[in-house]
Parts: structure tokens; sequence; C-alpha cells
């Protein structure tokens, strides 16, 4: 791994207790949606700002510091996983130097990036013990108020290289679309799934705006082809299929 540049923010406080020996369980991945590393970096040390992130990554790979991994950086925000509502104390932030969604296209993250996050990763996740699965987006954090790092994020490529959840091929399943309206018996099980996952929702039966904003989260991260918040036969099998192999030991 390339040597790693140390430009302290004074944006940080001290990790709360999350009930484990480790605090650090997971690993969230942002986009900074800015014109360039030099603004980002500028933002992120800003104590007026009042946000931070202990690594960002500049397009060409060279990696920044700018919170001690002790510390609690100010990157996920109003958040919840699998129960954890303080996921800036359960974290490890790392910010990605990209444009973000200008004018609603999305590019793909450079290869040099790409080669240094792993190499980031790889670190992170050897020295703190890990589950490498425990990889997630800003997005899937705070579904309907986050969309970073985006469907152009290559997770296909990450699971390669060991991290996160990624299936290859899952069977579809013969079953009628589900829509915001929706109401019904499918719509229950499908909630519980979602949550099972991770995400924050409602199990009540009901496809409102809260499951809409989840099912856009879990598409943008798992089926970045079709984002549109409808839950279609594959979107369905896909969440189930996603939900299962989270689940094994």
């Amino acid at each position: 791994m390339n040597s790693i540049i140390q430009i302290l923010s004074p944006n940080f406080d001290a990790r709360a207790s999350v009930g484990q020996p480790n605090a650090i369980s997971h690993i969230i991945l942002h986009y900074t949606d800015m014109s360039d590393c030099d603004a980002a970096l500028a933002r992120l040390c800003d104590p007026q700002a009042k946000v931070s992130a202990h690594y960002l990554i500049r397009r060409d790979g060279q990696s920044f510091q700018l919170v001690d991994e002790a510390d609690r950086a100010w990157h996920a925000g109003v958040s919840y996983w699998r129960g954890q509502t303080d996921m800036n104390s359960a974290s490890i932030g790392i910010e990605l130097d990209y444009d973000g969604h200008v004018g609603g296209a999305v590019a793909a993250f450079p290869e040099a990036q790409m080669e240094a996050l792993m190499a980031l990763l790889k670190d992170i996740v050897g020295r703190h013990g890990l589950d490498p699965r425990n990889i997630l987006g800003h997005s899937d954090i705070a579904p309907g108020r986050k969309i970073d790092p985006g469907e152009a994020f290559d997770w296909a490529a990450l699971h390669q290289a060991g991290f996160g959840i990624w299936l290859e091929s899952v069977a579809t399943e013969d079953v009628p679309p589900l829509a915001e309206g929706s109401l019904g018996k499918a719509v229950t099980p499908l909630q519980k799934a979602l949550a099972a996952f991770g995400y924050e929702v409602a199990t009540d039966g009901v496809f409102g705006p809260q499951t809409k904003a989840v099912i856009t989260t879990f598409q943008r991260h798992f089926r970045p082809a079709k984002v549109d918040g409808v839950a279609d036969a594959q979107t369905q099998s896909l969440i189930y299929a996603y939900c299962r192999a989270a689940l094994k030991s």
C-alpha cells in the first residue's frame, strides 16, 4: 500500500461504547461530491463544516488520513444499520474524491482509486479483525437521505477483492411487482427481509415512502441497472437472496 499522507482534521470526538469489545464493526464508503480533492480536504478539515472522515482517497490513488481510527469521525450523520443508530461510533469512514451525480449522470471510479481503496480495506480489516462483509455505502445506512457512493461504484470488483457481499447469479422468481401504495401479504415478508439484512424499515405491510426509499437504496447497491424504488420480480428475488447470504454464519 502506498504511503498515506496525514492531514489532521479538528472534526472528531470520542467513540461511544456500542456494546462490544471492539467498537469498530463496519467501514462506510462515501463520495465527496465535490469538484476536486483539495476542495474536499478543505471542507473535511474546516471546523465550521463539522464533517470529517478517517480517510480520503484522491482519484490518482493517493490516500490521506484525517482522523485517527481510535476516534469518532463525523461522516455517517443520522444513520442506522442492524439496530445501531450511532454508525459514527461503530465504523471507519472513507471518502472517495468524486464528482457525484453531475447532471444525474455517474462516471466510473478511477482504477488507481479503486486499487488504493482495496489496499486500505485490506489493512483496516486485518488490523481490526473485521468481518470483510461489513463494508457499506453511506446510502445503505441513510436511505432517502444519502445516495453515495452511487450506482457507478463497482461493488462486484470490491467483492472479488474479498470485501462486501455480492451475488453473481440469482434466479428470478415469478412474482408480481410491488410499488408505492401496494398492500397485502407480499409486502410484509419483503420488509422483514430488508430489516433482517440491516436496513431500517417498518414491517407493517404497507409499501409507503420509507419502504420505497429502502428499495431504491438496495437497488443502488445491489442492482444498479435499475434504481426506481419498484420491487419487481428480480429486485424481490435479490432481496431474499442477499438476506439469506448475509445471515449465514
